[in-house]
């Protein structure tokens, strides 16, 4: 593909195949994403170490790992809005540089404060590299064929690096000290400031308008409140100051929306969901495939490591496993829709593929390794078929120089989901567990799966090994239950998506 010097946006009426370059230009954006999409799991196995050296309390440890992702959920929507502005690719180097400097402050932090301030400036990163790299995919790749192919290839890896940083964490804190965690970033980094300006044309819009200095804390007050709400209420069951925060969360939406609808000009173009675009509907079906993805990984993960009882590591190991069946999942979707099949149809077949990994759950007893690995693998790719196509779809669908905007919306969507999936799939295994278990039970025990095992640790051999087998079943029966929610609402979500997306163009090409 060429670009003129004089102009900075593509010209859709003659649509270019892009050509080798713009595939090695892909290869880079890649590991900008692997990088911000492992930090989220990165933690998981520092910890001990971290513990040992900072020796954060309680509360600091919690804002290790949550920094991140607040900070970066509620900057997206700003920074999407920022590189349809300034340009994509110099907001891509912005957060890079960004990106790098945050994780050598985190590498040498001495204290707990200043890790928590490196996890911070590490989200604000992450939400400058996330939309600017799918903002870009979009204006590279302007035949539809070849941004299906592309859009897939960041789905899988997105995906695919949440869980390599839990493994990868485990093993550079096992060879070196904890904070090789985040100087790994660094060669990653160094090589996409290097290459972005060589291979990586630079996009914006021409006339994008003053920007929307008031919808900045109005967007941030919408999605913080929601995001904490919901992830305190997996975390600590349903209260009334987390559902109180959801409700402020939801107000301040409601002003964003208002202040979108009637700013001259706005960050999000009101006209994004109008016309009968399928943009709409992909936002809101993405949503409810990462709420169902996040709540079945809140459940596979407790199962390995408390009900299994593996180690950490082992359990991070294990979980990669399915990785293999999502490898295929999206290039398989691609070219079934590149072939003429609806693509209404091959969405609704993800979220029904999606909803037999989940009846593949109901089959788990409390030893049934291979079926939680093959049901996690099923879910996964049903997921990452659904996320391609939708996400290709509301790329697709947004005006070029919008790209920014509305990748800031898919990742958004996807930020409420998989906190929405967390809490309510979460509380209906809760609440389950809370039924089942005895009340002559240690109150300790009723509460969680991880409370019943520290309780059974203390108590005498046999009284302990009865106790984790009558919790081991609780959790398990919980699972069975959030499963049998999650189906119905794929299948729902399955006919919705045959009849919204029934008139949307495929992608055509190879």
């Amino acid at each position: 593909m060429t670009n003129s010097p004089s102009t900075t946006q593509e010209h859709e009426a003659a649509p270019e195949r892009a050509t080798r370059k713009e595939w090695t230009a892909l290869g880079v954006l890649m590991l900008p994403l692997m990088l911000v999409s492992m930090d989220v799991s990165v933690l998981y196995f520092a910890v001990p170490a971290i513990n040992a050296d900072l020796q954060p309390s309680g509360t600091q440890q919690l804002w290790m790992f949550d920094i991140y992702a607040f900070v970066l959920a509620g900057l997206l929507i700003t920074m999407g809005s920022l590189g349809d502005r300034i340009g994509r690719r110099r907001l891509l180097l912005l957060g890079a540089t960004a990106f790098g400097a945050a994780s050598v402050i985190g590498a040498y932090s001495h204290s707990a404060e200043m890790l928590i301030a490196a996890r911070a400036l590490l989200g604000i990163g992450g939400a400058t590299l996330l939309p600017s790299t799918m903002a870009l995919i979009r204006n590279m790749f302007r035949d539809a064929g070849q941004r299906a192919k592309a859009i897939g290839i960041w789905q899988t890896v997105m995906v695919s690096g949440v869980a390599l940083g839990s493994v990868m964490s485990g093993i550079l804190v096992e060879h070196f000290w904890w904070g090789s965690i985040f100087l790994v970033n660094l060669p990653a980094m160094v090589l996409l400031l290097v290459l972005a300006p060589v291979l990586i044309p630079e996009f914006k819009d021409p006339t994008p308008g003053r920007f929307d200095w008031i919808g900045v804390p109005l967007s941030m007050a919408a999605v913080l409140p929601v995001v904490y709400g919901f992830k305190e209420i997996a975390a600590e069951g349903v209260e009334l100051s987390y559902v109180a925060s959801v409700a402020v969360g939801l107000v301040f939406a409601a002003l964003f929306v208002h202040r979108q609808r009637t700013a001259a000009s706005p960050m999000i173009s009101p006209a994004l969901f109008r016309g009968g675009s399928g943009f709409g509907p992909a936002i809101s079906l993405i949503m409810i495939s990462s709420l169902t993805m996040m709540g079945s990984a809140y459940f596979t993960t407790q199962y390995l490591q408390s009900v299994l009882g593996m180690s950490a590591m082992e359990s991070a190991l294990w979980a990669l496993l399915p990785s293999v069946l999502i490898g295929f999942a999206a290039p398989v979707a691609t070219l079934l829709v590149q072939r003429g099949m609806n693509r209404a149809h091959v969405v609704a077949t993800g979220f029904l593929i999606s909803a037999s990994g989940f009846a593949l759950l109901l089959f788990v007893g409390t030893d049934s390794l291979w079926t939680i690995l093959v049901a996690a693998g099923v879910l996964a790719s049903g997921a990452v078929i659904i996320g391609s196509q939708l996400t290709d779809l509301a790329m697709g669908a947004a005006p070029a120089e919008q790209a920014g905007s509305a990748s800031s919306l898919v990742e958004t969507g996807n930020e409420f989901g998989g906190a929405m999936g967390m809490a309510l799939l979460g509380s209906i295994g809760n609440a389950v567990y809370h039924a089942q278990m005895p009340d002559a039970a240690p109150a300790v025990a009723r509460e969680t799966l991880g409370g019943a095992a520290a309780v059974a640790e203390e108590l005498p051999e046999r009284a302990g090994s009865a106790l984790l087998t009558m919790a081991r079943e609780a959790f398990t029966s919980g699972m069975h239950v959030a499963a049998v929610a999650a189906m119905v609402l794929l299948v729902g979500a399955a006919v919705a998506a045959s009849v919204a997306l029934r008139r949307e163009p495929s992608p055509c090409g190879v």
